[in-house]
């Protein structure tokens, strides 16, 4: 049987030295779920945050199985994104990061053909590297004709019902909760949103970036611009602003904003039914 646990501390220890923000979150109950084989001493817990899965301890096929289940299909389904194939996106529930070796075999196993093995990039957790002058530079190259503007209220609720931008918001259950563990910096067209950097969610002490240009504008320099701007803006605050890459276009413009790559790792993304 399979357990929602609230008191996050039971499971912690199995996740500890897992250097990934998303983790932080749902331990320090900022957000996310948190899914185990047993409420007071768990040996297999696994974490859920918006479109990602994290199973850590002794691998389990009812927890790998059951948790996904329980967390995706009721209520929370993956939303797509840049570099999936055409209508895969539709059909992906989300994407579980095996803790080891042991979880990836187990993951296969499992799902079969309903789970689509790839690789992520990794990118170094890094305090004090940003050189903020050469940022501000490029927010002030941003091209004649857009505005830049933080997400406010009236954004914060535009990119909720938005399809392409819907993931800087959506792991955020009101726009108060956005203004304490959220932040983003949007580019204006004619005062419609076409690209942004913003918070795919927050921990205490920083946030998770997510960065999205609308297809009709990409190729502009528009998202190296947000995201130097929600950098500098998390640094205001003292935040971190950590960063995950899902392709090599990601981690290089983490790289062009100061980030420094750190590894590839494999994740798996579940399909709701077998892929060709």
């Amino acid at each position: 049987m399979i357990f929602e646990i609230n008191r996050t501390e039971k499971a912690a220890p199995l996740f500890e030295g897992w250097q990934e923000s998303v983790i932080w979150s749902c331990l320090q109950n900022v957000m996310g779920n948190l899914y185990a084989d047993e409420k007071e001493s768990p040996s297999s817990a696994m974490i859920f945050l918006g479109d990602f899965g994290f199973p850590a301890g002794k691998p389990n096929k009812e927890l790998i199985m059951d948790g996904p289940a329980m967390y995706w299909r009721n209520g929370r389904t993956a939303r797509g994104g840049e570099g999936r194939e055409d209508g895969e996106a539709d059909r992906m529930e989300g994407i579980i990061v095996p803790q080891n070796e042991a979880w990836a075999d187990l993951i296969e196993e499992s799902y079969g053909k309903r789970a689509k093995k790839v690789i992520r990039y990794a990118i170094k957790k890094e305090p004090g590297i940003f050189d903020k002058d050469k940022l501000q530079a490029v927010v002030d190259g941003i091209p004649e004709g857009y505005v830049l503007k933080m997400i406010d209220e009236e954004l914060f609720h535009y990119c909720g019902r938005t399809k392409w931008c819907r993931d800087w918001v959506s792991n955020y259950r009101d726009y108060p909760m956005y203004q304490k563990y959220g932040l983003g910096a949007v580019i204006l067209k004619e005062g419609e949103p076409v690209s942004g950097a913003s918070s795919y969610s927050g921990f205490r002490g920083g946030i998770e970036v997510e960065i999205d240009t609308r297809e009709d504008y990409r190729r502009k320099g528009l998202a190296h611009v947000c995201g130097a701007k929600l950098i500098l803006e998390c640094l205001v605050r003292d935040w971190y602003p950590s960063w995950d890459a899902q392709n090599k276009w990601s981690a290089a413009l983490a790289e062009k904003l100061g980030y420094h790559f750190s590894h590839e790792y494999t994740a798996y993304e579940i399909y709701t039914q077998e892929l060709l």
